[in-house]
């Protein structure tokens, strides 16, 4: 575990509390052994590249948080160097919640999920709102995705952590249903053709 994480997470609040509860001990155990900065290895490289959605939680100036779903083709967040991930912001339903929260508080919270194999990755960062850059867009944006691009949003990697698979329900998306049903489908059409056959003869 980075220690990272928990500079900005455990606040003195949530301190007390795991006090209270017992588990403050258990994670001062585990920090004694953890790295001092978070950077985007492999393993969150490989994570990210898979992922075509995420949930992305940004505070406006009265303290509310707000979490909004953003997706895209598989990749679509792409990271830019080991401290930095960036993608290109859609246009949607014209609210524009998030982008006018980073404008009062530039901190932001990524979570991404893999339902299929029941694990999550969470980042915390800051973000940088950047507009009327065609050739950034063009860098980031999936030219075969059905979508339109308004912006790009940069993320300036402040610390990420793993979570236990704990309560993950495992879903399949229509894409990995289609993959898993495949040989099924095959099994059922040489069965009926050989139906077919005994039929006829």
């Amino acid at each position: 575990m980075a220690r990272q994480f928990t500079n900005i997470a455990f606040t003195d609040g949530v301190k007390e509390v795991q006090s209270r509860y017992g588990s403050r001990s258990i994670y001062e155990s585990f920090l004694k052994h953890g790295v001092s900065e978070d950077i985007l290895t492999a393993k969150e490289i490989d994570f990210i590249a898979a992922r075509d959605s995420f949930y992305m939680g940004t505070g406006n100036s009265d303290g509310w948080p707000y979490v909004q779903f953003r997706g895209g083709a598989k990749g679509f967040l792409k990271v830019l160097d080991q401290k930095t991930l960036g993608f290109a912001d859609f246009k949607g339903n014209l609210q524009y919640l998030s982008v006018g929260n980073l404008s009062d508080n530039d901190r932001v919270f990524l979570f991404l999920m893999d339902y299929r194999h029941r694990r999550r990755l969470k980042i915390w960062g800051r973000a940088q709102v950047i507009d009327n850059n065609p050739e950034l867009i063009n860098q980031l944006m999936d030219v075969n995705y059905a979508a339109e691009p308004e912006r790009v949003i940069i993320i300036q990697v402040e610390a990420l952590d793993w979570n236990c698979p704990q309560h993950i329900p495992v879903r399949y998306s229509e894409a990995e249903v289609a993959e898993m049903i495949t040989p099924l489908n095959a099994r059922i059409q040489e069965l009926e053709t050989k139906l077919a056959e005994l039929s006829n003869s």
